[in-house]
């Protein structure tokens, strides 16, 4: 029922809002609305109001916002820190700037293979850092400058929900108040405190990571997860010695087990240091950098217990999950659920516990990946300003690259899912591992592997994984097809690129 009626709120919102666009050919940029003071009746406080107030300028923030204002609503965005958010500052982008040096550097390795004579490269972490960090500023000017174009207002600051019975905000003593308000904070990487682990706080976050001066000569990473296999291969890759400390046997536990299995031995061919069973006890600096006692454990021995310790560590990152970036909000002067991390709670249609707030993106805690906050942004503006009441994202089959080396490409159910969903009986695997034609002639050699999980008696492709040169690339187009609902028939009647990696998944047998 309070979904219902949060629904009912929104639709009647909507249908007003058409038909004051219909009265108004000029949209008015403010309007201010007095309130008295209820205590001693001093000179009223004045809020003004929009009508769709943005909490956060990053990918799902921005994105809601300009589609509100292009369906002309009076829209602001409210930012405290670089427009963009974690994608642009320090996630995605710059990540993936990193990982292109780190693939020329493997490319290296190949040349003379490949007939060429390359001697003395050289590589400079301090070039690389300048023109990244030059490409994420230019990024930043672009995000302001679409909102400039786009008449949408920037508000610089931190946003606090005020105890006013209306919804509103409060940023550096300014009142804001919309009958559409949309949190989309996002989150930031969780960290130990120095009494959950002493000296935790010698370490450093993928935030930090992007702050590095130097490359380092001695890397920790500490997490199974993908930021902890990009941020190790990366450094490994560019020469830093690199450890991973893993709580168990393998890394990326989320995944299907045929990626999680090969991308941990890729990390180990690829010469990271893998500690298996394994935290971190304590963290000691030292003139020769920092001391990491590591604790490792025998799965088979409950009390057999290793001590050991990695010297002259430079850079120690804790890459150990995220948390939802709520803090300061005052959310709970809002009524607004949240599940037992922080996330704020939302139903399909990314409502909240309180009417006229919504939330989109990792403050939500579900599909952490910056193309689900942008669509989930766009489609609650369409249904909140073009009255298309249905308009909702479908979170099934999202399509999902970690860039690690080599990369992997994942879209829908894996193996174990489609099994709990479908039943053993009916669900039948496809799957195959081969040498790319690329490292045919090269001395490094790095494996593809591919799978198809299929279900039912038509083979409805249900889920497809891969790991190996280029998967990256080409999972997009594959996505499309589960997405539309192909058969395993319909891989085989599609007509093979030869020679090509790819090709692999229309000939699987």
């Amino acid at each position: 029922m309070a979904v219902f009626l949060s629904q009912l709120t929104a639709i009647k919102a909507s249908t007003c809002f058409i038909a004051r666009k219909l009265i108004f050919s000029t949209p008015r940029r403010h309007e201010f609305i007095r309130r008295s003071m209820t205590s001693d009746r001093a000179s009223a406080a004045e809020t003004t109001r929009f009508d769709f107030l943005v909490i956060g300028g990053g990918s799902g923030g921005l994105a809601g916002a300009r589609r509100a204002a292009e369906l002309g609503a009076n829209t602001a965005v409210i930012e405290s820190h670089k427009l963009g958010g974690t994608c642009v500052n320090v996630g995605c982008v710059p990540k993936k700037v990193m990982w292109n040096a780190a693939v020329h550097a493997e490319y290296l390795h190949d040349h003379s293979d490949y007939g060429f004579a390359i001697e003395n490269s050289h590589f400079s972490w301090e070039t690389l850092k300048a023109k990244r960090d030059a490409y994420v500023s230019h990024l930043n000017r672009i995000y302001r400058n679409n909102l400039d174009k786009a008449k949408i207002e920037t508000i610089q600051g931190h946003a606090r929900f005020t105890d006013d019975s209306e919804p509103t905000v409060e940023v550096n003593g300014r009142k804001l108040t919309a009958p559409h308000i949309l949190i989309a904070t996002g989150g930031q990487p969780s960290v130990l405190s120095d009494d959950e682990v002493p000296g935790a706080s010698l370490g450093i976050t993928s935030d930090g990571f992007f702050e590095l001066e130097t490359l380092p000569k001695r890397s920790v990473i500490v997490g199974a997860g993908y930021i902890a296999v990009e941020m190790a291969g990366i450094l490994a890759t560019l020469g830093s010695k690199t450890s991973l400390v893993i709580r168990q046997t393998g890394v990326l536990r989320n995944f299907d087990a045929f990626i999680s299995a090969n991308c941990t031995k890729e990390l180990q061919n690829n010469g990271i240091d893998l500690w298996k069973n394994s935290q971190v006890k304590s963290v000691s600096k030292t003139d020769k950098g920092l001391e990491v006692t590591i604790i490792t454990k025998d799965p088979e021995k409950k009390n057999d217990e290793k001590i050991s310790i990695i010297e002259e560590v430079e850079c120690l990152l804790w890459a150990i999950g995220r948390q939802p970036n709520i803090s300061g909000l005052n959310i709970g002067s809002m009524g607004l659920d949240t599940d037992e991390r922080g996330h704020i709670i939302v139903d399909e249609f990314q409502n909240t516990s309180r009417p006229g707030i919504y939330a989109v993106g990792d403050v939500c805690g579900k599909a952490l990946l910056t193309p689900v906050a942008i669509a989930a942004g766009r489609k609650l503006a369409h249904r909140l300003f073009e009255g298309k009441k249905d308009s909702k994202l479908d979170y099934s089959s999202i399509p999902t690259v970690v860039f690690s080396h080599p990369p992997i490409g994942t879209v829908g159910l894996t193996e174990e899912e489609a099994i709990k969903s479908h039943g053993k009986e009916n669900v039948k695997i496809y799957k195959t591992s081969f040498t790319p034609m690329y490292h045919a002639i090269t001395s490094r050699k790095s494996p593809c592997i591919m799978k198809l999980v299929c279900v039912g008696k038509e083979e409805k492709v249900v889920g497809l994984h891969m790991q190996g040169l280029g998967c990256d690339e080409m999972l997009q187009g594959f996505a499309v097809a589960i997405k539309m609902g192909a058969t395993k028939a319909d891989f085989d009647n599609t007509v093979a690129i030869h020679p090509t990696s790819s090709e692999e998944f229309v000939t699987m047998r």
